[in-house]
């Protein structure tokens, strides 16, 4: 029988969600098309480092994984994305940054 490889031994299924519904995210890495995206060659950027996003699903993977899709608007893309290559916006940070565009 053959072994199936996993990214990693943890179950994040024992656990709720990290993300929720409506969200603010940031991708970590850009993320390119796998093949998985339809109308879109492989290899496609599909989401540049750094973009933003809002959660608007989330499934899971392998029995193993929350997906999350995530609406990001500068690419205008949906796509399924792990915990591990999101971070959380902060609503600090987009007070530190309203109030920058204020000082200047």
């Amino acid at each position: 029988m053959t072994k199936i490889s996993r990214d990693s031994e943890v179950v994040e299924l024992n656990a709720p969600p990290f993300f929720n519904y409506g969200d603010k995210v940031r991708a970590k890495r850009m993320i390119r098309n796998d093949g998985t995206y339809a109308g879109r060659e492989i290899g496609d950027v599909l989401v540049n480092k750094g973009e933003e996003g809002y959660v608007v699903s989330i499934g899971t993977f392998l029995q193993q994984f929350y997906i999350y899709g995530v609406e990001f608007f500068v690419s205008g893309n949906r796509v399924g994305m792990k915990r591990k290559e999101l971070d959380p916006v902060r609503v600090e940070e987009e007070l530190e940054l309203d109030m920058d565009e204020v000082m200047t």
